[in-house]
């Protein structure tokens, strides 16, 4: 006969609850001393009966297990209670960051010209002397590259007129490629009725 699939739900009638309790509590306890012996855990089961009656199995000592098992419990609770703040902590600048955009975003448009119908007089001219004040900063900002850029040029400048007149040869040469250092040179003394020509020869320079 096929044994039919226990259905997981209160049994009503209080012998076969009791039955089904014997049964079920003396599997448990010996899968419990299974467990510590081929796995070498340290195991402790402790059951109740309906009517109070206690029912325990321990693989070492009850009382150190249970001793083990409250400092565990503990210091996982230590490990999680700092967690916990953190994730609030986290939450609560989330929500002041939420509200710091907004507000950012709300001044931004009011700096664009939008959303000014609900803005009074006093923020009217806040917001006047901030655009005033945004102004100011950006000529001062655009006079100061603008001279970095001309006395970049002027230096630009300088540096190229330095290197040409760097490469300008030192000896002129004639039409026939002969140096000026080859050619005679006439020198006339005296006055012009009377002059007398002197031609110098000036030796070529080795």
């Amino acid at each position: 006969m096929v044994r039919g699939k226990t259905q997981m739900r209160r049994i009503e009638n209080a012998t076969s609850r009791q039955v089904t309790f014997s049964k079920r509590r003396n599997g448990l306890l010996k899968k419990a001393f299974e467990l510590s012996v081929l796995c070498d855990a340290e195991v402790a089961v402790i059951i109740f009966s309906p009517r109070g009656k206690l029912s325990e199995f321990a693989s070492s000592s009850m009382q150190e297990t249970i001793e083990r098992y409250l400092k565990h419990t503990k210091d996982t609770r230590n490990k999680q209670q700092p967690t916990e703040q953190n994730m609030q902590h986290l939450k609560h600048e989330a929500a002041n960051m939420v509200k710091k955009i907004e507000l950012l975003e709300v001044s931004k448009r009011k700096l664009l010209g939008e959303g000014l119908a609900s803005c009074t007089l006093e923020e009217l001219q806040q917001i006047e002397r901030q655009l005033e004040k945004s102004v100011s900063n950006i000529r001062a900002r655009k006079n100061q590259v603008f001279n970095e850029q001309i006395a970049q040029l002027k230096e630009k400048c300088g540096m190229e007129n330095w290197q040409g007149s760097k490469e300008q040869p030192e000896n002129l040469t004639n039409d026939d490629g002969a140096s000026t250092s080859d050619v005679e040179t006439e020198l006339f003394i005296g006055p012009p009725p009377e002059r007398r020509a002197r031609r110098l020869a000036i030796p070529p320079q080795n």
